[in-house]
């Protein structure tokens, strides 16, 4: 008896719809016409003698069968994907394409550093870069759509393999004339007043709190901030203070600002470099030779860094 089954072309038009609730923006994920996503979603609920979508001029609605079959698709897929990683993984290491995330608090003041090495000693490896905050990161390695991820740890991302490349100093960034006299800042003395931070989503707040110990700064930030960069900008006109992780420093951050930036004295004044992968990927072994190169990169342009064990990490 032939069993017909739904396509790999269907499951992925099922599961970029549900991720982006219009068909439009769904053909366009999927690089086909409109009409063609949308007959083959026909074609898969004709299959399955289902229906999966509510189809309505304004809005699209998942039946809760469809949230569950497309729940499930997206781990078919995934797994689909991983099949072809196992097989492509037995020839060349870091050959052909490989979809790192990157948090913000990361990539500009890394990847300029980083890419340039990486061509030159993975010349075959088609590195394709998304930039995410760590939550859509923990969740597009989990769907799939991302390989690995850049992150600062710890946070939680579910079931994940990582390691450690080094840990990144935190500073502590004054408009001109602010800063206290002393080499470096004690938490306690950070005025919550004028703390400018983060919006929420930036694992680089949750860090910075947590390296203070100090649950009230949270509650008592001035104003939220949409990147280090609008930060160091409020900061120049003395509208606060903020932290700043020391990548960006060395990157050149406050480059042109009047600012200050003195290391913040604490027990866990840093945060954790580290390369993540989901743990059920078969390419853990081009991972852990990427995690080498990013470690020796780092080291070679930024010593000041502190390069860690593999074993100093924690599992996530």
């Amino acid at each position: 008896m032939i069993v017909h089954l739904p396509t790999i072309k269907q499951l992925q038009y099922l599961v970029a719809l549900r991720r982006l609730g219009h068909f439009g923006k769904a053909a366009d994920a999927c690089f086909v016409t409109q009409s063609t996503l949308s007959a083959g979603i026909r074609e898969l609920e004709t299959l399955l003698g289902v229906t999966l979508v509510e189809r309505t001029r304004r809005v699209v609605r998942f039946t809760s069968l469809g949230e569950k079959i497309s729940d499930k698709a997206i781990k078919v897929l995934r797994e689909t994907e991983e099949l072809a990683e196992l097989a492509r993984a037995q020839g060349r290491p870091l050959h052909g394409e490989l979809r790192m995330g990157v948090i913000p608090t990361i990539a500009p003041f890394l990847l300029p550093t980083m890419l340039p090495r990486l061509r030159e000693q993975w010349p075959e490896l088609k590195l394709y870069l998304r930039e995410e905050t760590s939550g859509a990161a923990c969740e597009a390695l989990h769907r799939g759509q991302l390989d690995c991820v850049l992150l600062a740890l710890p946070f939680p991302c579910g079931e994940i393999d990582s390691v450690a490349l080094f840990e990144d100093p935190l500073f502590v960034a004054y408009p001109r004339g602010e800063a206290p006299t002393a080499d470096v800042i004690d938490a306690a003395t950070i005025d919550e007043n004028r703390l400018l931070l983060l919006e929420d989503g930036h694992c680089l707040k949750d860090h910075a709190l947590s390296a203070c110990n100090r649950p009230d700064l949270r509650a008592q930030a001035a104003m939220m901030g949409t990147s280090l960069h609008t930060l160091v900008q409020m900061v120049d006109n003395g509208l606060g203070l903020t932290f700043i992780p020391g990548m960006a420093i060395e990157a050149g951050i406050l480059s042109g600002t009047g600012v200050d930036a003195k290391p913040l004295e604490s027990a866990h004044s840093f945060r954790r470099i580290a390369l993540i992968w989901r743990r059920s990927s078969p390419r853990e072994s081009e991972f852990q030779m990427l995690a080498a190169s990013l470690r020796q990169i780092v080291g070679d342009v930024a010593p000041e860094m502190r390069r860690v064990d593999v074993s100093a990490l924690e599992p996530a």
